[in-house]
């Protein structure tokens, strides 16, 4: 494939000076095929700035409208920094996929810088549950419940002798994971979050599985095979 180099206007000059006649009556400078020249290049220069402007991961002027295109700033994770970052995030947005399954929201995770997850899915109280089953009730969507089990203390902080009188106890949780995970969710579904448990709650005799949700949870959960949304 031949490869279109920049051009300048003394480029052009020289092709414009080599299409005149020949003959003593032409000067050796002529000012106004050397002003066309000048514009012949800049038209060419900016047809190949347009190749770039048309790669989302070369983009520079265009920058603002691939945005907006591709609707970012994003409203979970809000504007990006840098030209760098803006084009990654650009180019991860065109190319991005959805999925139902659980490798997908796992990777999801792990590209937010939270790998290593598992999920944890609800299954409803029915006739046919043990006796020792969560009595988690089918009219209030845990058919189609699940969690996102983090591994990690993501923002958590405890309450202090400085903290003011309104404060959680305790609080954990990424805003801005649970907001990119809920969102990728399949509608229909209620998508939960666990981080990883504290000491006291494996002290007191917690189970590990059942650690510390963001959401109310009806008791200890019924596992199945993940299936399709």
């Amino acid at each position: 494939m031949a490869v279109v180099s920049a051009a300048s206007g003394d480029d052009y000059y020289g092709l414009l000076l080599g299409l005149r006649p020949t003959g003593p009556a032409w000067p050796s400078d002529d000012p106004l095929l050397q002003a066309i020249a000048d514009g012949l290049a800049r038209v060419h220069n900016r047809a190949l700035g347009l190749l770039d402007e048309a790669d989302s991961r070369t983009t520079l002027e265009m920058l603002p409208a691939w945005e907006r295109n591709a609707g970012l700033p994003d409203a979970c994770t809000g504007p990006a920094v840098g030209l760098a970052e803006r084009r990654r995030r650009l180019a991860a947005q065109i190319t991005a996929r959805g999925g139902q399954s659980r490798a997908f929201f796992i990777g999801l995770a792990a590209s937010m810088g939270y790998p290593g997850c598992t999920i944890t899915e609800f299954a409803a109280f029915t006739c046919g549950s043990a006796c020792s089953a969560a009595l988690n009730t089918a009219d209030v969507g845990w058919p189609h419940a699940w969690r996102l089990n983090v591994p990690v203390r993501a923002g958590a902080y405890t309450f202090t002798a400085t903290s003011g009188c309104d404060e959680a106890l305790r609080a954990w949780g990424s805003a801005v994971l649970e907001c990119v995970v809920r969102r990728a969710a399949p509608a229909h579904t209620v998508a939960l979050f666990g981080y990883l448990p504290d000491e006291d709650w494996l002290r007191d005799g917690g189970a590990a599985e059942d650690w510390g949700t963001l959401d109310l949870i009806g008791g200890p959960e019924a596992t199945e095979d993940w299936g399709s949304f």
